[in-house]
């Protein structure tokens, strides 16, 4: 058929579009399709294909495949479903028809898009036959835990805004399957995602749930290290014998070099921390994560410098030192990944303590501009901001009005908590 009377029957409507609506698969999880910071996004999508150590990476080639598409770059993503299929009769024979209607599913949306309609019909029917097999009570939709999972998975790499859904799916795949290690592995990490996000709510959550993670997958080394920083605060010891079972492993290296730096970072042996940093950023040079970690220690060297004695010799050449590297390290965050906003509310923070208000207050006009924000992020920049009016312009009618903007956001994080404490300071400054 010519792509262009393909098309054409396309927008009359057709049986192909209403088949193509019933199928599970990244077409129709209600993904992101615009805004997205796609370079970092398939960035980061390539560094866990090529560094990350872990038997559940056939679904990644097929989010690779769904952002391809997104770029308009159909043959591309051709390529990365060919090799999803590759490694499921590879890894995954004995489940092959279950593991491909994700596959398949994708493959007949983007041979739609083309204007391919007869390669689009045979993806269609192939998972029709299997959705007949399975006893499904759809023509091109069955219900399994495995779909459910690879969505779970799919959502994380979106971000924040997709931590909650990604979370539920995990969940669902566990309650017909709870000892499955994949589907504890991805509630483990999308829990521990929310709860670093959040910090709202108890810990329990995500510590019961990496314990569990790690029994089902003793080898993984990534998971070792996130129970290691869940731990951090509560048993030292325990996770410190858990950051250095990680390092052993030798397996997924630069993400457990990533993770063992903030572990350390927040142990306060920043010496410890850059060197794993450096180590990470020698295999994945264009991580925009890396990056703003590399800054967030040189932050925290800087207010090391700020508590020793204001007469030590050549204090200030060295905060000055130390604020240029952070300032460095949080603009190449912000140059691999745009959207960045912890980036951009480190950036802005770090030109305040340079004395540099109007780069502060042009990174800070950026944030509030920003759309499609978590909660927890809206509250951040406002709390930020109302601290650089605060104490920086010495502005406490600015100050407060941003803390009762952030208040407005109603999620309860670590952050709301803060600015509650802002206003009641304020308040009682008033009175006073």
């Amino acid at each position: 058929m010519d792509p262009h009377s393909a098309m054409s029957e396309m927008s009359e409507g057709n049986p192909i579009r209403d088949a193509l609506i019933q199928l599970r698969c990244h077409f129709t999880w209600n993904l992101p399709r615009t805004d997205l910071d796609f370079p970092d996004l398939e960035n980061r999508i390539l560094q866990e294909i090529t560094f990350l150590s872990t038997k559940f990476n056939v679904g990644i080639h097929s989010t690779l495949a769904y952002v391809k598409h997104l770029k308009r770059e159909n043959e591309e993503a051709l390529e990365s479903l060919r090799k999803a299929e590759g490694l499921i009769q590879r890894d995954h024979a004995e489940q092959a028809e279950v593991k491909s209607l994700v596959v398949w599913g994708n493959y007949a949306w983007i041979y739609y898009h083309m204007g391919r309609l007869p390669d689009a019909q045979t993806y269609l029917d192939k998972v029709e036959a299997s959705c007949n097999k399975l006893s499904s009570f759809f023509r091109y939709r069955v219900e399994l835990p495995e779909i459910d999972c690879e969505e779970g998975w799919a959502l994380l790499k979106f971000g924040g805004l997709y931590y909650e859904r990604a979370k539920v799916c995990f969940q669902k795949a566990l309650q017909l399957q709870p000892y499955n290690p994949e589907f504890n592995t991805g509630f483990a990490i999308a829990v521990y995602r929310l709860d670093e996000s959040f910090r709202g709510d108890t810990r329990s959550l995500p510590l019961k749930a990496l314990r569990r993670a790690v029994r089902f997958n003793p080898e993984d080394a990534y998971i070792k290290a996130l129970l290691a920083l869940e731990l951090q605060d509560q048993n030292p010891k325990e996770a410190e014998r858990y950051i250095k079972e990680a390092l052993r492993a030798r397996s997924s290296q630069p993400y457990v070099f990533h993770y063992v730096a903030k572990f350390y970072r927040i142990q306060g042996s920043l010496e410890k921390a850059f060197h794993f940093l450096k180590l990470a950023l020698q295999k994945m040079p264009s991580s925009a994560n890396l990056h703003y970690q590399m800054g967030v220690c040189f932050r925290d060297q800087m207010l090391q410098i700020k508590r020793t004695p204001t007469n030590h010799p050549e204090r200030r050449q060295h905060l000055d030192t130390t604020i240029e590297l952070a300032l460095h390290y949080f603009k190449k965050a912000i140059e691999y990944k745009p959207g960045f906003v912890l980036a951009y509310i480190d950036l802005a923070k770090m030109y305040a303590e340079a004395g540099d208000y109007i780069n502060a207050e042009e990174n800070f006009q950026r944030l509030l501009s920003m759309e499609q924000l978590e909660s927890v992020r809206k509250q951040e920049i406002h709390y930020y901001y109302g601290c650089f009016q605060e104490f920086h312009k010495k502005s406490k009618r600015n100050a407060l009005t941003h803390y009762l903007e952030g208040l407005k956001v109603k999620k309860e994080t670590y952050v709301r908590k803060r600015l509650l404490r802002a206003v009641k300071r304020l308040a009682e400054n008033q009175l006073c």
